[in-house]
């Protein structure tokens, strides 16, 4: 699965192979053996550099790529922690502005894995494990890190009180694992989600949030009261737009005119606006408005409403690549191809809505052909409706499509995502 991924280097193929092995026992929830590793490696997320953590259902990849980059332009050293990958595993780790170095990947992988062989840690766990390792050895400015799954029970949820903590936008997503009853928590779906995302507040830290409806603000009103975190919600102590080609911000300490990002789609600016707010309400790294607009226009995050080059996969045609699968990004996908017709490619495994994406995007279809996930579980085209069609990859689904110069999206999981990058020679740095 690529979930775990592959490498071309023995050392770490080795150490991805025992990452494979892992299992989480059914039903382990908390933090216990996340800490219990760390202990084992000298608690290596107490000595990180100021922490920058970001949940969310939508847009927390974005919104840590507009922090790095602006971190950055500040001239600063930045460890990140990011995932899924989509090429490679060393994407999840990146150690003062650069992915971890196959040789450093390997031992550091061995040493957790190691450390850790008694507890069953999952796969996440050791992952987290070795980036805060790597980062506590390696001198920085600032560590960005993004949530994996939800918040309250991810295994980036143990730095005791990180500069700021922010949440992206709130969606309907991983139902299995955030919507599951439990005793104690709320009942509303987007509660229970907002519940989740807000459990990263600590004591002391900013909380910076997008504007949520009722029912979320009050889950995250509550989790910064109970936490005596510092909350910074949009709408009330902050306030962004796009307009008239620039991305204005403001709040008590004042206005910015800021440039919009150079990330394609209409989303993106609300992604920029929240990192903004985020380096805005702590006074651990400072950041120059200046260093914001750099760092805003010079923001990447491949796979997310990314245009391919011309390649192998490719070749001269318009083809687009996003890995999202929920309905709040089948929305955001819409209003990006509003008033186009494109080639709809979509591969989405198990578990997921078949509709989100078709849903928000059926004015815009004009042909849709459903391809298999690599390495996982996945809808079938009929799935889809009697409309679509099926291929046996990606390349059999281009080749298929008429030359009419209509767009081609590919979109639905960024495991597929990953794969179309590798067939098209385009490997995240």
């Amino acid at each position: 699965m690529r979930d775990f991924g592959s490498s071309a280097d023995p050392a770490v193929q080795a150490q991805l192979d025992r990452l494979a092995a892992l299992s989480v026992p059914q039903g382990r929830l908390g933090l216990d053996t996340i800490r219990a590793l760390l202990a084992r490696l000298g608690d290596p997320h107490l000595a990180l550099p100021p922490v920058f953590h970001v949940a969310g259902t939508n847009g927390k990849g974005s919104t840590c790529a507009f922090l790095r980059a602006m971190l950055e332009a500040q001239g600063l050293r930045v460890h990140a922690t990011t995932s899924p990958h989509l090429v490679r595993y060393n994407e999840r780790i990146r150690i003062a502005g650069s992915l971890i170095a196959d040789a450093r990947l390997a031992a550091l992988l061995c040493e957790v894995l190691d450390a850790g062989e008694d507890l069953r840690p999952s796969f996440f766990e050791v992952t987290i494990a070795a980036a805060f390792t790597a980062f506590a050895r390696v001198a920085a400015d600032a560590c960005v890190i993004e949530v994996g799954l939800g918040g309250r029970f991810d295994a980036t949820n143990v730095v005791p009180r990180p500069a700021a903590c922010g949440i992206a936008a709130l969606g309907i997503d991983h139902e299995r694992f955030l919507l599951a009853p439990e005793e104690g928590t709320p009942a509303l779906p987007l509660a229970r989600i907002a519940f989740e995302k807000s459990g990263i507040a600590k004591p002391g830290s900013p909380l910076v949030t997008q504007a949520y409806p009722g029912e979320a603000v009050e889950e995250v009103e509550r989790a910064a009261q109970r936490t005596g975190a510092v909350l910074a919600m949009r709408g009330r102590h902050w306030q962004a737009g796009a307009d008239d080609g620039a991305l204005r911000y403001s709040d008590e300490a004042g206005s910015l005119d800021l440039p919009l990002p150079a990330l394609p789609g209409p989303h993106q600016p609300e992604n920029a606006a929240l990192a903004v707010a985020m380096l805005r309400h702590q006074g651990a790294v400072p950041v120059s408005p200046e260093a914001m607009a750099q760092g805003i226009r010079a923001a990447t995050w491949p796979a997310r409403l990314q245009r391919l080059a011309a390649g192998p996969l490719a070749g001269e045609r318009e083809v687009w690549l996003d890995g999202g699968h929920n309905p709040s990004a089948g929305a955001i996908l819409a209003r990006h191809f509003a008033g186009r017709r494109l080639h709809l490619v979509l591969g989405m495994i198990e578990g997921k809505d078949p509709a989100a994406l078709t849903g928000p995007l059926q004015g815009s279809i004009a042909s849709l052909t459903v391809v298999p996930v690599p390495g996982h579980d996945h809808h079938p085209a009929e799935a889809f409706g009697a409309r679509a069609r099926a291929a046996r990859d990606v390349p059999a689904a281009l080749d298929a499509l008429p030359a009419d110069g209509l767009p081609v999206l590919v979109a639905g999981s960024l495991y597929l995502a990953g794969e179309v990058l590798r067939l098209n020679g385009e490997r995240p740095d």
